[in-house]
């Protein structure tokens, strides 16, 4: 029988691709359960295997220590060295037990641990075969097909693609081969979970990646894609090699290599971008085909407007949106598109209504407001803190008006300022508000109070398109984010303090 033992367990091993050790362990591992359901759980048993002969030793433990707490597992120095007088503190007495004879139910109990513990060495013997594949593309045949998702054999391994990772109106029959990228790869007590995707961004880029070689040897990079699954995708592209056109390489020869990815995708549309150190190039090129007159950046917001003429409108905004949207996704930039004849109105607009400001709040006539304006000042602080001299060189100027529209600066700002203060405190805000957000203006403050955001904590509540609402035409979506997060960061250090 003992030989047999060694034959079976070899035999498993072979057959699983399993080191023969790890199911001794797990024999060893049912012995001991069936060595404690006899002597008593509360001891602690150790079973061992022969690895030659299958002998079959069992083995009481007992922790030697100076104070024996718990009589089942510890033993005192003392009496540890009249059984073993080499004994000493911090070791293990192990005792031999006589052996036991495994009933039916005990066998039974013993043939699952051992079951258990194959599979468990079987799925992470898988998991360390297929961990390498994660965020790769892989292939594999369709098993099955249902309303949540299709099963996918991966030869020894099934995936699962989600429904909701699958692009739209594209079915998959038992038989049929698949291509997909691992999205994520799970061990845990239910196996091997492999997941993928066919809607990833990343998947396009890898297919893209297959098709041209020189993004495999890294001469030409895919900085960023953007996808609407099953409709359209923009990626943008950059060759390390000036030789090299990386828009050419990747379209291909009458376009064979782009179009072998839209044939993978199901006919979706992608379009090429080269892209560009400098953000404005690249996002000219992500919004073709329209063109474009120009553009107005403003870095601080990561937003940008974009002026087309009147006909190319409908071309870079696209069907419901779809060419600006994905360009935005791209570059990274909220972009705004209009009309050559809207920018000009928008530009009288705002010019009027800033000319205006000026001849009301330092008492001058037009022709000084039009040339502050034609200069780039966009409000009176700046106007009462910028250097005299600056002001002096204006055409026109000279140090007598350069000092009174200073003057007149000041006064109308500490005016201003007298003014907010008693709106403000009628309304309830809070000076630490306002301190902790000098780059907003004061009518900003009496409108966020008016909108019962009075604190900080209440600053820090808001969500950004909130903030965007509240404050129209001042502060971008982009900009609320960091105002917010700015606000939200006292949260973590009033935790911080109330822990320490």
């Amino acid at each position: 029988m003992k030989p047999e033992l060694i034959q079976v367990i070899d035999a498993v091993a072979q057959e699983k691709g399993l080191n023969a050790d790890e199911i001794y362990v797990a024999v060893e591992e049912a012995i001991r359960k069936a060595a404690r359901a006899k002597y008593g759980i509360e001891y602690e048993i150790e079973a061992k295997i022969s690895r030659q002969t299958a002998d079959i030793k069992l083995y009481l433990c007992h922790n030697v220590v100076e104070e024996v707490m718990d009589p089942y597992t510890e033993i005192s120095l003392d009496d540890a060295r009249k059984k073993n007088p080499e004994a000493v503190l911090g070791t293990v007495l192990r005792e031999i037990l006589p052996p036991i004879n495994l009933g039916r139910v005990t066998a039974q109990t013993a043939k699952q641990v051992i079951y258990n513990k194959v599979r468990e060495a079987e799925r992470a013997k898988q998991f360390d075969e297929f961990k390498d594949k994660m965020h790769q593309v892989i292939s594999g045949v369709v098993k099955r097909s249902d309303f949540t998702g299709v099963v996918i054999d991966l030869n020894k391994v099934e995936a699962f693609l989600r429904r909701e990772e699958m692009i739209p109106r594209e079915s998959f029959r038992p038989g049929d081969r698949i291509r997909a990228y691992v999205l994520d790869i799970k061990n845990d007590h239910r196996g091997m979970q492999v997941l993928l995707s066919r809607t990833h961004p990343i998947f396009l880029a890898k297919l893209f990646a297959q098709e041209v070689p020189e993004i495999y040897d890294g001469v030409i990079e895919i900085k960023n894609v953007a996808r609407d699954p099953g409709s359209r995708a923009k990626i943008a592209v950059y060759s390390f090699d000036p030789s090299i056109d990386p828009v050419g390489s990747c379209v291909g020869v009458r376009g064979s290599r782009v179009q072998a990815v839209v044939d993978e995708l199901q006919g979706e549309k992608i379009d090429v971008i080269a892209w560009s150190p400098s953000p404005a190039t690249t996002i000219v090129n992500a919004l073709s085909p329209a063109e474009v007159e120009r553009v107005v950046l403003d870095e601080g917001n990561r937003r940008i407007e974009v002026i087309v003429p009147d006909d190319q409108l409908s071309i870079a905004i696209g069907r419901r949106g779809q060419n600006v949207k994905l360009a935005s996704m791209l570059t990274g930039w909220l972009i705004e598109v209009m009309t050559a004849s809207d920018a000009e109105a928008r530009r009288a607009e705002r010019y009027k209504k800033l000319s205006q400001t000026f001849i009301d709040a330092l008492d001058v006539d037009s022709v000084i407001a039009h040339l502050l304006v034609g200069e780039g000042f966009e409000s009176v602080r700046e106007i009462a803190e910028i250097d005299p001299e600056e002001l002096k060189a204006i055409e026109g100027f000279d140090e007598d008006i350069a000092a009174e529209l200073q003057t007149r600066g000041q006064q109308y700002i500490i005016h201003q300022e007298a003014n907010f203060k008693k709106e403000y405190a009628e309304l309830n805000g809070s000076d630490e508000l306002v301190a902790f957000f000098p780059e907003l203006e004061f009518s900003d403050f009496i409108t966020l109070a008016k909108n019962d955001v009075k604190t900080i904590d209440d600053f820090a509540g808001l969500a950004n398109d909130e903030l965007a609402e509240i404050l129209p035409g001042t502060i971008t979506e982009r900009k609320a984010s960091d105002l917010i997060m700015r606000a939200r960061k006292l949260w973590s250090q009033d935790d911080v303090t109330v822990q320490s």
